[in-house]
């Protein structure tokens, strides 16, 4: 499906050579197995086997997001409340690329995070953690000609997720990017680098090539930092091919 998204935004010549390149297989251990071995995701596990339905012409070329429903500041998590959240301020930008490196422009990109102590701005979330009022932890954009997002927000705190005894997240943001149609959406998880917590996450490990998993890590950008204010971290979203970023199933 994501070749139409890349198809979709690329001049008539690009366009005729993608349909002549080569697909460059994917190799096993790239995405999580669909039935990993973490207890929230095998209680949500359909029992029988998925049913596919064929897509047609209104499928994938509809319906489209609003993207003009966006606003200024739904990129900059510290700026959509009266005051500002508590927590150490990041910036997080990278581009969206397709498995031949080229950019996807006008591309949904959404993000949905903790806050800095830890804790989900969600009534399922009962971590003895505070919440912060200035702080949803959620934020959307749309991508550029060259496939570029960024959003500001807070570094996220670990938390405890009862998976096993004394289980702990690594620090992380959820990010979806969505295609030209609702049913184009891909789902996946960004971490920070030298977290502790990597080798003992089962979610994180669930992607089983080790080189593989260092594409869900970010890397710290000096160029992307703004003095005296936030740190930054570079991420960019491979959607297919033998670079693609981890998504789940």
């Amino acid at each position: 499906m994501w070749v139409i998204v890349v198809d979709y935004h690329l001049p008539d010549m690009d366009r005729a050579a993608a349909a002549f390149s080569p697909y460059r297989r994917m190799p096993e251990g790239v995405h999580p197995p669909e039935d990993p071995a973490y207890r929230s995701t095998v209680l949500r596990h359909p029992l029988q086997p998925l049913i596919r339905i064929p897509q047609t012409i209104s499928e994938i070329t509809g319906p489209a997001y609003p993207y003009d429903a966006i606003g200024p500041v739904e990129n900059d998590l510290t700026r959509q409340h009266p005051g500002a959240p508590i927590g150490e301020r990041i910036i997080v930008e990278g581009r969206v690329l397709d498995e031949n490196g080229r950019p996807v422009p006008r591309t949904l990109v959404e993000i949905w995070q903790a806050n800095a102590c830890g804790r989900y701005a969600h009534d399922v979330d009962q971590h003895d953690a505070p919440l912060d009022p200035n702080f949803t932890g959620t934020g959307r954009t749309i991508t550029d000609e060259e496939g570029r997002y960024r959003f500001v927000t807070i570094k996220p705190g670990h938390y405890p997720w009862g998976n096993h005894y004394n289980a702990w997240r690594p620090a992380h943001i959820h990010f979806s990017v969505l295609g030209p149609g609702f049913l184009t959406r891909l789902v996946t998880q960004m971490y920070f680098p030298g977290d502790p917590l990597f080798p003992l996450d089962p979610i994180f490990n669930s992607v089983r090539d080790p080189a593989v998993r260092e594409r869900m890590i970010s890397s710290f950008d000096i160029n992307q930092t703004l003095p005296d204010w936030a740190l930054g971290f570079r991420w960019d979203i491979v959607l297919r091919g033998r670079e693609a970023t981890p998504m789940l199933p």
